[in-house]
């Protein structure tokens, strides 16, 4: 990705978060150049990745493959001892026909979560003990309430519905054409982007970036490295 796409991103996120009175951190808005002035009093946030996270998964194209999150706050499943926190919370935002390539995690469980805006579409499968796409009908929880789906149905979750995803249920997501960007949110187990994620398809979980133009801010993986 360009660093221009990556700050572009962020910008119109900030105006979405602004639209619906969202109220980050504020380790969210240090510059480049103020996390340079940071020590040890923010190993937190660098260990557990937290902060901004943005992707296109290696695809080239941000806009039809990709995904924008900002990770709020996370244990570490490394380093439970040192970081207790059992839970994850993310913010992301999902364009229309944006995709997120189909994945499941091993150790994580989370809810998926229409915080506004369009619809969040979600194709689903369970897996086999290979990690192979099971043609077996897929039972999942929607706000409470019990689902049997065939392998491979697409739920449609409408502004402020939300949908549990097990371990190992494969899941692929975008926001459905003609509704509008989706602001969606993620409660979990702890979680770990580097290790806890079963790409079907082989994919970069963290872009390479072209540096067009000086960062708006810092990514999540980017820390210790500038």
């Amino acid at each position: 990705m360009k660093r221009s796409e990556i700050n572009a991103a962020i910008r119109g996120a900030l105006k979405l978060f602004d639209e619906y009175r969202i109220t980050l951190p504020p380790f969210l808005s240090w510059t480049p150049d103020e996390w340079k002035t940071k020590g040890e009093e923010v190993r937190e946030i660098k260990d557990n990745m937290l902060g901004w996270d943005i992707t296109d998964f290696g695809s080239g194209d941000f806009e039809k493959t990709g995904l924008f999150l900002i990770t709020l706050r996370n244990g570490n499943q490394k380093n439970p001892e040192k970081y207790p926190k059992t839970y994850a919370e993310k913010l992301m935002v999902v364009q229309e026909g944006q995709i997120t390539p189909m994945h499941f995690h091993w150790n994580k469980m989370e809810d998926i979560i229409n915080r506004g805006g369009g619809n969040l579409m979600i194709k689903l499968y369970n897996s086999t003990e290979d990690e192979q796409l099971a043609d077996t009908d897929v039972v999942v929880s929607i706000d409470g309430v019990t689902h049997t789906f065939p392998a491979g149905h697409v739920v449609r979750l409408t502004p402020g519905e939300s949908i549990t995803l097990t371990r190992g249920l494969y899941h692929r997501f975008w926001g459905e054409e003609g509704k509008g960007t989706v602001l969606v949110a993620e409660v979990s187990m702890c979680n770990d982007d580097s290790a806890d994620n079963r790409f079907y398809d082989t994919v970069g979980r963290f872009p390479e970036i072209e540096e067009d133009e000086a960062p708006l801010r810092l990514l999540c993986n980017e820390y210790e490295r500038k």
